[in-house]
């Protein structure tokens, strides 16, 4: 009997494509959008192309570890940003939290991915 190393499942695969598909999604809507008109800030544009070729390569496979990552900190980066929650007086700041806490149920995601990924032998 030979041993012979196997690749990710299928439910592994289906899991990173998903968490992927939301970064290549919001990605590509936002430059979608500046491209057709909609005034966009430059600092926008970066994470939106970041959050692009990010999701692809996570989608991919490439690097997962790494690029996985590189997504929480991303996804870090957005949740205090975007969706300051204690800068707001309710009703906004319910609205505010909900989004703060999926972008770190997203961090959540990718650090497991991160953890989970395929090493190489050397």
């Amino acid at each position: 009997m030979s041993f012979r190393p196997q690749g990710p499942g299928p439910g592994f695969v289906v899991a990173r494509l998903l968490l992927a598909s939301v970064f290549i999604v919001m990605g590509a809507w936002r430059l979608w959008a500046a491209y057709n008109g909609t005034v966009t800030s430059g600092a926008t544009l970066t994470f939106s192309a970041a959050e692009l070729v990010l999701g692809m390569l996570v989608a991919a496979g490439w690097k997962l570890r790494w690029t996985a990552l590189l997504s929480a900190a991303l996804m870090i980066a957005d949740a205090v940003l975007s969706h300051p929650f204690w800068a707001f007086a309710e009703p906004d700041r319910s609205a505010q939290l909900l989004h703060f806490m999926k972008n770190v149920n997203i961090v959540g995601g990718f650090l497991l991915l991160s953890l989970a990924a395929p090493t190489r032998r050397r």
